[in-house]
């Protein structure tokens, strides 16, 4: 049993009320700073309190950044690694349940160890793999010798040269990153909980697996499904480095590299009231996604009936 007290409540809630206001005093700064002048940001002591000059920096951050484009980029981007990252773990965490093969158990601890290889450790061989999806095909026909089989058929040999490119493009930007050891561990968790019964009553009115999945997993997997997309879709607008060297072109950078662009360097006019006001619109979209979907986040992480 749980005591509640006046003075436990009001130490509590006075808690609360001291984190978020340390939480939200950054953004505020940021709100301050946009809002002003570039003279008025660098005068000393810095202002405190709002200006009059929110929405014409917004509108030079804007245009500026190229902001229309990128928040574009960043939000397929992330939707897109989002969607990919949900269907490859709910797939990889099935066939582990529920599908009984030769070292099932050894291929769920390779994709388990995989946790320990992030995106900065693997950047080099994705990045080579990714300039030329064809490679593994290339050493397969050099191999066999596939132009000299052209050549016996022909009567002249022809040099057989694959090349696929994925630089500068969305494909590109989102399928290396659609890999998942912690939600195909935690979809794997989640139906390991799935009553046995369920199983065997939908084989035994014959139903194949896929049907299974579809009409009984996923809808008990709602709202897990849900909480990791939030957190996925984060993830995803928050990639750095992989957009930062995977893009050439201006138009095919995301929002996060656009407000790197922004950011005042030593010869350049020090313009940081441009640069808070893009960092809010930049950060306006994830936050407009988590309170929209903070029910779902909610009970997908922490309903014990799920």
């Amino acid at each position: 049993m749980v005591e509640r007290t006046r003075r436990l409540d009001i130490a509590c809630h006075g808690l609360l009320i001291l984190g978020g206001l340390l939480v939200c005093l950054p953004i505020y700064f940021a709100f301050v700073v946009g809002s002003h002048t570039t003279s008025d940001v660098l005068s000393v002591p810095p202002p405190w309190l709002p200006g009059g000059r929110f929405l014409e920096n917004a509108q030079m951050a804007w245009q500026k950044g190229n902001l229309g484009r990128l928040l574009l980029n960043s939000l397929i981007v992330a939707a897109g690694i989002a969607v990919g990252k949900i269907a490859v773990s709910l797939l990889s965490a099935f066939a582990i349940s529920y599908f009984r093969f030769r070292y099932r158990m050894t291929a769920f601890w390779l994709i388990f160890v995989s946790l320990m290889l992030p995106v900065e450790v693997r950047i080099l061989p994705t990045y080579e793999a990714v300039t030329n999806v064809a490679l593994p095909l290339q050493w397969a026909i050099d191999w066999l010798d596939v132009g000299s089989w052209i050549g016996w058929l022909t009567g002249r040999r022809m040099e057989v040269a694959l090349e696929w490119n994925m630089m500068n493009s969305y494909g590109g930007l989102i399928l290396p990153l659609i890999a998942s050891a912690t939600a195909t561990f935690l979809f794997r968790q989640f139906f390991l909980t799935v009553p046995e019964e369920l199983c065997e009553a939908a084989r035994i009115d014959g139903a194949s697996p896929m049907h299974f999945f579809r009409h009984v997993l996923l809808p008990l997997s709602l709202s897990n499904m849900v909480a990791l997309s939030i957190i996925l879709f984060l993830y995803g607008w928050n990639q750095y480095l992989w957009p930062l060297l995977f893009t050439t072109e201006k138009d095919m950078a995301t929002a996060v590299i656009g407000l790197k662009n922004l950011i005042p360097q030593s010869d350049a006019e020090p313009a940081w009231n441009v640069a808070m006001n893009a960092a809010l619109l930049v950060m306006l979209p994830p936050a407009l996604v988590v309170v929209a979907l903070q029910r779902w986040l909610v009970k997908g992480l922490v309903d014990s009936g799920k």
